[in-house]
């Protein structure tokens, strides 16, 4: 998403779609597919930061058990899905969807880690 954001951005200031002044102070005037691509990749430096932390502490304390491994990859999957919309269609519902399935398996991969950690499970 970055390179496609960046190579979106390089072609509209080179197709003359915007002066490079226009966005000097601000996002905002960019075309619309290189907004689109660039929040996409925003949106995967947001929820997704909370996942990596939480991979970290698990590996370290030994506590990655087959359940958190699967609501992990739940996770991945929605965090795809979630892109794949967000550069496509954009329909705005089906993106909350994959969002909501995402932050709901990043919680219980939450819970389950403090319960290993607090349960000594």
């Amino acid at each position: 998403l970055l390179f496609w954001s960046g190579a979106a951005r390089i072609a509209a200031v080179r197709n003359k779609d915007l002066h490079i002044g226009d966005i000097a102070l601000g996002q905002s005037n960019w075309p619309p597919k290189a907004t689109q691509l660039n929040n996409a990749f925003g949106n995967q430096l947001e929820l997704p930061v909370l996942f990596y932390v939480l991979v970290i502490l698990a590996i370290f304390t030994g506590k990655a058990s087959l359940v958190f491994v699967v609501l992990a990859w739940v996770f991945v999957a929605t965090r795809l899905g979630h892109a794949a919309v967000h550069v496509t269609h954009n329909n705005v519902l089906r993106r909350f969807w994959w969002y909501t399935v995402g932050a709901v398996a990043l919680l219980l991969l939450w819970l389950l880690f403090a319960a290993q950690i607090l349960l000594g499970l």
